[in-house]
């Protein structure tokens, strides 16, 4: 693919490799020329520093290790996350929602899924009452066929990005905009909800401690890649790096 990484090329039979690994992503191809590039970079990185290892894997944990630290939260920092985010320690929490599912496929641009999607948002929004018709005209869920209804949910049973805007909506509420998820761009609303019971501090601390630690860790190791990224003579394919340890 003419790439290369401080004079070294990138074997297409690497690409090839990873791409299984990447099948749920919008460029599965991108993402695993990306991949292999930052692995490269790092693995070159381990060899200037002596850092020896087992494999491959963990050349490169051992690598972050050295190279990454990142503050432990203390118990202000925990509660100060958990009074700003109450939803996330809510328990028993529960809504009625229906949805409209625009299924993204390969040879359908998502520009045109969008748009189509919107159209039909701005539709719900003049006749809210039309819900269960547009379901069934348009949806690519099997819950089309009854008007879109996902039945009653928990927090947890459907993928983040959706969860989240789901409980955020009030009852009968309709969401703002389309959700984008894995399976497609959803319209969605609430009919009915039930609040749940906050979780003490306590409870919840140690929780806390290793979410921060671990998004801590997350945005470390992102600011570590962009260093050596700018760091390095990559050819063949632009990525984002900084030549500045002063990384926002």
């Amino acid at each position: 693919m003419g790439i290369s990484v401080n004079g070294v090329e990138i074997d297409d039979r690497q690409i090839e490799q990873e791409l299984p690994h990447h099948k749920g992503t919008p460029n599965p191809l991108k993402a695993s020329v990306h991949e292999v590039v930052l692995r490269t970079v790092l693995l070159q990185e381990a060899d200037r520093l002596g850092i020896a290892g087992a494999d491959d894997d963990a050349r490169v944990e051992a690598l972050l290790t050295q190279e990454v630290s990142v503050p432990q939260a203390d118990e202000a920092a925990c509660l100060t996350y958990y009074r700003n985010h109450p939803d996330r320690f809510t328990r028993g929490a529960m809504v009625e929602a229906r949805h409209i599912l625009f299924q993204v496929t390969p040879t359908v641009p998502l520009d045109l899924v969008r748009e189509t999607a919107e159209d039909i948002l701005a539709a719900l929004r003049a006749a809210p009452e039309r819900f269960g018709e547009l379901a069934a005209q348009y949806s690519n869920c099997p819950s089309g066929a009854v008007g879109g209804s996902l039945g009653q949910l928990s927090r947890g049973d459907c993928v983040p990005e959706f969860d989240d805007v789901l409980f955020r909506l009030g009852e009968n509420e309709l969401a703002a905009r389309p959700i984008e998820t894995r399976f497609g761009l959803h319209i969605v609303q609430v009919l009915r909800r039930i609040d749940g019971s906050l979780l003490p501090f306590e409870t919840v601390k140690s929780q806390v401690a290793a979410w921060l630690a671990t998004a801590a860790l997350q945005r470390g190791i992102h600011q570590y890649l962009q260093i050596l990224v700018g760091r390095a003579r990559i050819e063949g394919i632009t990525l984002e790096g900084s030549a500045t340890p002063l990384v926002q």
